[in-house]
């Protein structure tokens, strides 16, 4: 039986503290969709969402009802585009993408994603064709979100499609410059990407996942500051060291990550599918109070960005873990602490002073549980160099054995220092400096493929 305290806790946390699940998000296998016409393949697509998935909505609005925990998103990912339409070109491409936008249209959720590519070790022509297809893809539609795998610890870099992808990306931009860029939010580049991941952009239906499946992703910046500082408040900062704020993470971690599954659970009951995974990623939002960066300044961190900011995120990444380990035995996706700029009001804040620059989230990026994640930059970043951060980032990915990604929104017409806004979850933030422009040309034009670190052959 639950005690009344954990329920006035848990009441707490929710109308005082921002805790929510993030997102909902039901993974539905395509595969069987696939045929050699691509209108019927499209048909095909949309029935077996709307079928899936037509109650997705309403579940969770009765869940929340019941628990009164806040469901901020509901979600789609399904299997991969490349996969689904392997054989059609561009046009089919791109009709399967507006099929899937009708679908999640249709079913009411707010993304769906898996217009997506695995290209770890080498790109099939259906890869080339959907990677050469993104701009138009993300430009022709408005809830269809976008990933491509570029590299794995087994399987090294694909330097041949991350060079590519800083040309796709600058056209993306230009498509929606009258959105300061914001198509470019829907792609995210990938080293070891999970299959079960359920926050966009990087969600997709791997092929070792069930015929549907519901993910979950929690979120808890709100409650986990909140929980720190009534800590400190209590014990007296001098009388507390690293390892017992540490505690207190774990220990909320893991009352959130209870409240994630058990609505999880609740829901996939109700839709007769299997339950996947708890998410626990601590993922800010551009509201005051739900930040990573407020959690470092509780941490001791004067300025985010300042020596010592890698260590307090590797501590709370791990502290987080750890919590949601204990609380669940199906934790998965990302599951750690996101540090993406434009959605967390004091790491944009931290930006805008110049306290945290791109070479400084690269560091903490080893530590956390994502990367270089949702950072405007500047227009007119040539291609070349835009790819060579890509290349760092996938690189710390694939030496570390963990997943990192890239969302970088170059802006058309803006320069370092200016303010983008994006609106809603994506929240906006300053323009920032990327060092030593167009010094990397030479390296990217070589192309080819950098091998895999000797523990590839690990079995």
């Amino acid at each position: 039986m639950i005690s009344s305290d954990k329920i006035i806790k848990t009441v707490s946390m929710i109308q005082k503290e921002n805790l929510d699940v993030r997102t909902v998000t039901m993974g539905i296998n395509l595969m069987d969709c696939r045929d050699s016409d691509i209108s019927t393949l499209c048909n095909r697509v949309v029935n077996k969402i709307e079928r899936c998935a037509g109650n997705l909505v309403d579940v969770c609005e009765a869940v929340v009802t019941k628990y009164g925990i806040p469901i901020v998103n509901k979600r789609l990912a399904v299997s991969p585009a490349a996969d689904v339409a392997a054989g059609f070109g561009r046009d089919g491409f791109v009709a399967l993408a507006k099929a899937l936008d009708q679908a999640a249209r249709s079913v009411g959720v707010d993304f769906v994603g898996g217009y997506s590519a695995q290209v770890q070790k080498g790109a099939s022509q259906a890869d080339t064709i959907l990677i050469d297809s993104l701009p138009e893809a993300m430009s022709c539609t408005g809830k269809v979100c976008s990933s491509i795998n570029v590299a794995s610890s087994r399987a090294g870099i694909n330097m041949e499609a991350i060079g590519k992808l800083g040309k796709i990306l600058l056209k993306m931009a230009e498509n929606s410059k009258d959105k300061d860029g914001f198509d470019c939010a829907k792609l995210v580049i990938f080293s070891n990407q999970p299959e079960d991941n359920p926050f966009m952009a990087g969600a997709y239906h791997g092929h070792g996942e069930p015929e549907t499946t519901i993910n979950v992703g929690v979120s808890g910046p709100g409650v986990v500051k909140r929980a720190l500082e009534r800590r400190i408040e209590r014990d007296g900062a001098e009388n507390l060291g690293l390892d017992d704020l540490a505690e207190e993470i774990k220990q909320t971690s893991c009352r959130v990550t209870r409240c994630g599954e058990l609505l999880g659970r609740e829901v996939a009951k109700r839709l007769g599918t299997r339950f996947g995974v708890v998410d626990l990623s601590l993922a800010p939002t551009p509201k005051i109070g739900d930040s990573i960066g407020e959690i470092l300044q509780i941490l001791g961190m004067d300025a985010i960005g300042a020596p010592g900011s890698t260590a307090c995120i590797a501590m709370l990444n791990d502290a987080v873990k750890k919590g949601g380990a204990f609380a669940s035995q199906s934790v998965g996706g990302l599951s750690g602490a996101f540090i993406p700029v434009c959605e967390d009001s004091a790491l944009s804040a931290a930006a805008a002073a110049g306290e945290l620059s791109l070479e400084k989230l690269e560091a903490m990026t080893c530590v956390c549980s994502v990367g270089l994640d949702m950072i405007a930059i500047p227009g007119d970043t040539p291609a070349e160099t835009i790819s060579a951060m890509i290349a760092d980032e996938m690189a710390i990915g694939m030496i570390n054995k963990k997943t990192t990604a890239v969302r970088f929104i170059p802006v058309p017409g803006k320069k370092a220092g200016e303010r983008v806004e994006f609106g809603g979850l994506f929240g906006g933030g300053t323009v920032m400096s990327v060092p030593n422009m167009g010094k990397s040309a030479r390296f990217i034009q070589f192309g080819g493929h950098i091998p895999a670190p000797i523990h590839s052959l690990n079995n």
